[in-house]
């Protein structure tokens, strides 16, 4: 499936990778993109939607991440795996501000952009 912001989104990322050290940011920024691909992905009705996450949540695990955010993408993906998923865009939203924090201001500009992009546009 293929989400109109998935490719600004892998864009904005790849120049994150490429700008960021070995280590900690650089494995923040990936786990911050892999749960960003899977929040515009996200359709909680689609068949194997939790098994998705939970393959990305064990393999978020084998990050070295900051802990701020490990903390933040663990909750983002709760919200999208729950009984009553909360919307891509407010999980997108909420994970901008610890991004920000931990990744740097790129990061969190990529996240934002992601979850304004995931918002269902009003209609005339």
């Amino acid at each position: 499936m293929s989400h109109p912001a998935l490719a600004a989104a892998d864009d904005a990322f790849a120049r994150a990778l490429a700008d960021s050290a070995r280590g900690p940011q650089r494995d923040g920024v990936f786990a911050l993109w892999l749960v960003v691909r899977a929040a515009l992905a996200s359709a909680p009705a689609a068949p194997r939607q939790a098994d998705r996450l939970r393959a990305l949540a064990s393999r978020l695990r084998s990050l070295n991440t900051p802990a701020p955010l490990r903390r933040s993408l663990s909750t983002a993906l709760a919200d999208l795996g729950a009984p009553r998923a909360a919307a891509p865009a407010a999980v997108l939203t909420q994970l901008a501000a610890p991004a920000a924090e931990c990744l740097g201001r790129q990061a969190g500009e990529a996240v934002q952009a992601a979850a304004r992009a995931t918002r269902p546009t009003p209609r005339p």
